[in-house]
């Protein structure tokens, strides 16, 4: 017969001891929390006594006041019992309102609460159900989970604590970086903020030109090669080309149709609110999807690449679209929008200025992704 599995893979060196294994329900006392009335919620004033309410698996809240509901103390790890999200675990050290459906776990002993939110987070709950999937206290507490002493928890969750803190820290950088670039994209493209030439000189005023004359909409193809990998709507994420799939030209859809260069621009024409267009900076066979509008520009790249990500220039996108569910723009609208545009050399300035904050941002992200591989990497080793 095969031994269960006591220990996890890594460990820290002064622990040698077994994982013990129980039931959820023999560590904590599991409660599912109250409906709350609206009669009895009413937005806090300032100076007021407050707490926050929870509902599922909310992180944060916002705070109330409240009258004749019970709450729960600090201490505490909650669990979702219902909905998209169930399963979801959040540690708790501070008072709370918890919603019903919100399964409240109070440690019968001196567990450490954020180790058990590491735990119960790492566990694939499948619940059975004929309606909404649901998780009930008698379920949980029925679980069978291994841990170890309150002291390697307390190890193990300042560890991770640290890793989350790193990513909390990396993802507060990123928001800092697209916030400047959305407000330096403003004064550039309002002309708040100009660049000088060589000399030191005003570069000319800016001309007003529609799309189609400073790009080539939708250029004409040869013949489509033998074999290419296509790009569709799915391919690109946040300005990113996540996916490459390469397909033979007998088993390509009909909207396969853009063949690209280095410098194109692809511009999403369902749904343009998202931003989701992709700056192409790769050589050989490339194929896009008739869903977005191939742009070639005459003079500057860049420079219209960020340009189409302005909030005047969407809101010009919008108002000449059809559908509500999928509003969507059409090649030949898209190429009669008028823009403001300078000279090349100006253009050329503001797309490597804006670039260069690009950059920034995707390197940041790159380091978000390494150190949430790491995190996942560690959560698979430190937990049976």
């Amino acid at each position: 017969m095969k031994k269960t599995k006591r220990s996890p893979d890594l460990r820290f060196q002064e622990f040698r001891d077994e994982w013990s294994k129980r039931k959820l329900g023999e560590i904590f006392q599991i409660n599912a929390g109250g409906d709350i009335r609206k009669e009895n919620v009413s937005p806090v004033k300032t100076g007021e006594f407050q707490y926050p309410i929870y509902a599922n698996a909310e992180k944060n809240k916002g705070f109330y006041g409240y009258s004749n509901i019970f709450t729960v103390e600090p201490g505490t790890v909650t669990v979702a019992g219902r909905g998209v999200n169930i399963g979801i675990a959040h540690a708790r050290n501070h008072e709370f309102y918890p919603i019903v459906r919100l399964l409240v776990l109070k440690p019968k002993k001196g567990e450490n609460i954020y180790f058990w939110e590491y735990a119960i987070n790492r566990v694939n709950w499948f619940v059975e159900s004929t309606g909404v999937p649901q998780l009930t206290a008698p379920q949980l507490a029925g679980y069978k989970v291994a841990f170890p002493s309150i002291t390697e928890q307390q190890k193990i969750a300042s560890f991770l604590s640290a890793v989350d803190k790193k990513i909390q820290q990396l993802t507060r950088k990123k928001e800092l970086l697209e916030t400047y670039k959305k407000g330096v994209m403003q004064k550039l493209f309002s002309q708040e903020i100009r660049f000088k030439d060589v000399d030191g000189k005003d570069f000319p005023d800016w001309e007003v030109k529609k799309i189609k004359e400073v790009s080539f909409v939708n250029p004409k193809n040869s013949e489509l090669p033998q074999s290419f990998i296509y790009i569709d709507l799915e391919s690109v994420d946040s300005g990113r080309l996540i996916k490459e799939r390469r397909i033979s030209a007998a088993e390509a859809p009909s909207r396969a149709q853009r063949k690209l260069e280095k410098d194109d621009i692809l511009f999403q024409t369902v749904r343009p609110y998202q931003k989701n267009n992709l700056f192409f900076e790769r050589k050989g066979d490339y194929i896009a999807s008739t869903g977005y509008a191939q742009l070639r520009v005459k003079e500057n790249s860049m420079f219209l690449y960020q340009l189409l990500h302005t909030e005047e220039f969407v809101g010009k996108v919008m108002k000449r679209c059809t559908g509500t569910s999928f509003p969507a723009i059409n090649s030949n609208d898209l190429a009669k929008i008028k823009i403001k545009i300078p000279v090349e050399k100006e253009q050329q300035k503001i797309g490597n200025f804006l670039s260069a904050i690009d950059k920034k941002i995707e390197a940041v992200s790159q380091q978000i992704e390494k150190t949430q591989s790491f995190k996942k990497g560690l959560l698979q080793q430190l937990f049976v």
